[in-house]
């Protein structure tokens, strides 16, 4: 349980100039865990004026006192330290910022405005840790338990309700049953909190392994009614034969597909709202069940959802058009080219493998065993198939024009026939697709009899034909279609 020696020697400082200093809060977390922090923060005695005064590489601009030390590590995490004063906190009147910071007198006072146990401990520079609230035993029996009063504690920080399923979520534990019952009655203080605020500790959630079991908790403990209330219209909404869950279970099932495959954000977040507007097109019952347009109307509110929770305008775009887009219809010889062509016009080639992967999310979360079936991948090969630029005379560094110039022709089919017989050989060896070197080509091929060249370009057409057979070829053997 060893601290790096950067933040060792941060301490070893603030000690010789007669200041106590711990690392505090996650990173001691992490580190009793044996898990490598993402940053590290300490505490000390010392004011923010006394610590600029030992770490002359430094700078503050907070109202907590937080002075930032620039270390000089190469390690990331480890590039700056922040530093800040014990403090306790006094009268929370928007739910979420201290009206008044006092500085303390010990660590263990610090330690008592803390959010959870597991965050409430500090450590020295030997590794001895400061546990006034038994956070190493909750860490031991993978507990997430408010400090002290859970509903002072949530009153506080109405955040501090979201941060609880984020912390059990990511760090795979419970949160502890009076802490549990404190968020459930008090859900509705999340109003008082940012949007913003909200959308990140929600990312976190979506973000993680468990992502699916997150926003179930936040389902159960009345949190998610509070910022995403209509994925929660499709509680106990029934589906049609093709389902086997309802369209919530469906919808963090396909999540926890995408999680599970490591997807993006893009696809984790269209992959749960990807049906959101069924409930609202929903006409008949059990396997009559239609849900027409579902998607287009899913589109509309996942827009709306995204907006409202601040999320940046092109991630609004690419998730909306996810969504609009996820019930593309595809089957082995009924779909043309021109079909495809056009959806990616629609969602952006760029897109195009997001969106097949939450299509792959929503077979899963459909509750069928094979996420990519044979049609699939034979969509992909299209999709690469239309993609991939033609073999072309227009792909080379030189024109028709420059031909008839060079070698002093007038337009007509000898000018085509130089143009195959070079292309044929820029697709056997691209290092050849040089104006330098085509130029000499030329030269060379125009003091050729005209019959010769002809029967060179018919000879030249016949192998780039049979480079295209071979990449089709090969494309279909990527995606073991035939």
């Amino acid at each position: 349980m060893n601290l790096p020696k950067e933040v060792q020697k941060i301490l070893s400082d603030i000690e010789r100039k007669g200041f106590e200093g711990y690392a505090v809060g996650g990173c001691v977390r992490d580190t009793v865990r044996g898990v490598e922090p993402k940053d590290f923060d300490i505490t000390t005695n010392a004011t923010p004026q006394e610590i600029q005064e030992i770490f002359k590489k430094s700078f503050t601009g907070n109202d907590f006192g937080t002075v930032t030390v620039f270390t000089g590590s190469k390690k990331e995490n480890l590039k700056t330290v922040e530093i800040t004063p014990y403090r306790v906190e006094r009268g929370y009147s928007d739910r979420r910022h201290p009206d008044k910071v006092c500085w303390a007198e010990s660590v263990e006072e610090d330690l008592k405005r803390r959010d959870f146990t597991v965050n409430a401990m500090a450590m020295d520079r030997l590794g001895n840790v400061v546990d006034p609230h038994n956070g190493k035993e909750d860490l031991s029996k993978k507990i997430i338990r408010a400090v002290g009063e859970a509903e002072k504690r949530i009153a506080e920080d109405a955040l501090r309700m979201i941060r609880a399923v984020r912390f059990a979520c990511v760090l795979d534990f419970e949160i502890e049953k009076k802490t549990r019952e404190a968020i459930k009655n008090s859900a509705h203080l999340l109003e008082s909190i940012s949007n913003e605020r909200i959308r990140d500790e929600f990312l976190h959630i979506i973000m993680s392994e468990r992502a699916m079991e997150g926003v179930e908790e936040l389902r159960k403990t009345g949190l998610l009614e509070q910022f995403l209330p209509e994925i929660l219209e499709g509680y106990k909404v029934d589906q049609s034969k093709h389902h086997v869950y309802d369209c919530y279970e469906h919808s963090i099932r396909s999540l926890q597909y995408a999680a599970k495959k490591n997807f993006n954000m893009h696809v984790r977040l269209a992959a749960l709202l990807h049906d959101v507007g069924k409930p609202r097109v929903k006409s008949g019952d059990g396997e009559s069940a239609t849900f027409y347009n579902h998607e287009v109307v899913g589109a509309k509110m996942t827009e709306k959802i995204l907006k409202r929770l601040k999320f940046k305008r092109s991630d609004i775009e690419k998730i909306t058009k996810l969504v609009r887009y996820h019930l593309f219809y595809y089957n082995v010889g009924e779909v043309s080219e021109s079909s495809i062509r056009r959806l990616l016009r629609k969602v952006g080639r760029e897109s195009i493998d997001e969106l097949l992967e939450v299509r792959m999310a929503d077979r899963i979360g459909s509750g069928v065993p094979k996420a990519e079936p044979y049609r699939l991948r034979h969509m992909r090969y299209i999709i690469e198939k239309v993609s991939t630029d033609p073999v072309d005379v227009n792909m080379m560094e030189i024109k028709g024009k420059d031909v008839m110039e060079i070698a002093d022709i007038s337009p007509g089919p000898l000018v085509g026939s130089i143009l195959s017989v070079l292309l044929s050989e820029v697709v056997g060896d691209p290092q050849r697709n040089t104006k330098e070197y085509l130029t000499r080509r030329v030269k060379e091929i125009s003091k050729m009899k005209e019959e010769v060249i002809h029967d060179m370009a018919k000879k030249a057409k016949e192998e780039i034909d049979r480079f295209e057979t071979k990449r089709d070829e090969m494309t279909k053997k990527k995606y073991w279609v035939s």
